[in-house]
């Protein structure tokens, strides 16, 4: 059975792509962002110990799953026990026209409303990703997907999804 990580960009499709193959192949879906950051103001990122801790767990028992996100350091503690990874290596502005047309997303926002209006912060980070040097950069999803030892792929358009 598979168990793939799919990274990328924020609006990279990664979300769309993780759900399509969860509901095709019946797998389990994580998203990272509803473990990756503690509900404080401002926002402040759940200690990696206690992160490792939700992915162990969500990964055990389980014949195959699938977990996106853009958090290399979290995606690294689930490398080691997943069969393939997914690269969403898409433009930066591909990447900004999706989160443009994203639709709501309930899991983290309570309405179209709100999460539309953290756009601009969105597009400004999205648009920071070539120069970033932080575990959400390009360059940290590079590496990632360079060391990892079992089967990859790296996908560079929307049409690709």
């Amino acid at each position: 059975m598979n168990k793939i990580l799919i990274f990328g960009n924020s609006g990279s499709g990664k979300s769309t792509l993780a759900k399509r193959l969860s509901d095709r192949d019946d797998l389990p879906h994580l998203d990272l962002d509803i473990l990756a950051w503690q509900n404080t103001y401002p926002p402040q990122r759940t200690p990696l110990s206690q992160s490792q801790q939700k992915i162990q767990a969500f990964c055990a028992d389980k014949d195959g799953w699938i977990i996106e996100g853009c958090y290399s350091d979290l995606l690294e503690l689930a490398a080691t026990l997943a069969s393939e990874v997914v690269f969403l290596n898409l433009p930066v502005e591909a990447c900004i026209e999706n989160a443009r047309n994203r639709p709501w997303e309930p899991h983290k926002y309570a309405s179209k409303v709100e999460q539309d209006m953290n756009l601009d912060m969105l597009i400004d980070w999205i648009s920071d990703y070539d120069e970033r040097k932080d575990v959400f950069s390009r360059s940290a999803h590079q590496t990632l997907f360079d060391k990892f030892p079992g089967k990859k792929t790296a996908l560079t358009h929307n049409t690709d999804l």
